[in-house]
């Protein structure tokens, strides 16, 4: 990453960032500015929602069909079906920690995953970063990513919670696809990180202005762009190279536009009075 004073900036400077940027911006512009929205976005707002957290633990291992996770009420306590309970707990969650994110992005971290491990706090390895030696159960990441060690995780984490508080000129989207990065990359929880991480990502793209309501479910677009190509443009992010953090921002763009469309084809079946 730069090392200039707004090293957010200077990222959304690269070739080619510029036109993602525009191009999500043009979206969520249409989709905010749809009738359904002036008289019905808590609707919308709640069925992104729904289909943010089905993307998002599609991710993370546990592909269900939308009306099955609209349906069930009982997520148990392993497998599947804990990871898509992870995952809609964190989504209702999120939109509850903008004020305190913007005083301490650390203590928002901490609280997702212990909301999506399910656990209390003190319990062994949640809510907190890990330590030396702990392990990292993240399915989805495999060995060609290198998992960084305890002392370089808190390093950065600071680092990142320093960039956050000072703010940035940079467009949210690269905001937001920057925290989802490096959360992903540093993997600094025992477990979940996939599914916190992109929570982050959500709140940044609340908390900026750029989704005021939420309507605009990024995971929705991940599951749909598929794990291959996430995961490709991770590292590319990873790389810490211009080429390949431009990459990372413009399919964190690319899953944003593909939520906007899926909330956009919400508001068209609530206009035709089919949801």
């Amino acid at each position: 990453m730069s090392t200039s004073a707004d090293p957010l900036a200077a990222l959304a400077a690269l070739p080619g960032v510029a036109e993602s940027v525009n191009a999500v911006r043009k979206a969520v512009d249409r989709v905010y500015g749809h009738r359904v929205m002036r008289r019905r976005s808590n609707e919308v707002t709640s069925e992104a929602a729904l289909r943010g957290a089905r993307g998002s633990a599609a991710l993370a291992g546990a592909d269900w069909a939308l009306e099955e996770v609209r349906r069930r009420t009982d997520f148990g306590p392993e497998g599947e079906p804990r990871t898509v309970g992870a995952a809609l707990r964190l989504t209702a969650e999120a939109g509850q920690l903008l004020n305190i994110w913007r005083q301490s992005p650390l203590r928002v971290l901490a609280r997702l995953h212990l909301v999506a491990a399910g656990g209390a706090e003190g319990d062994e390895g949640i809510g907190r970063p890990r330590q030396s030696g702990e392990p990292v159960d993240e399915p989805l990441i495999g060995s060609d990513l290198p998992l960084p060690d305890a002392d370089e995780v808190a390093g950065r984490l600071d680092g990142l919670a320093r960039l956050l508080l000072a703010g940035s000129e940079a467009p949210a989207l690269v905001t937001a696809a920057v925290v989802h990065g490096e959360l992903l990359a540093l993997r600094p929880f025992v477990s979940r990180n996939g599914l916190v991480a992109r929570a982050a990502e959500r709140i940044v793209l609340v908390g900026s202005g750029l989704d005021p309501k939420s309507i605009c479910p990024a995971e929705v677009g991940y599951a749909e762009l598929g794990v291959a190509p996430y995961m490709a443009a991770l590292e590319g992010y990873a790389s810490g190279t211009p080429e390949g953090m431009a990459v990372w921002i413009a399919h964190c763009g690319r899953a944003v536009e593909l939520g906007v469309r899926e909330s956009t084809a919400v508001c068209e079946a609530l206009q035709r009075g089919a949801a």
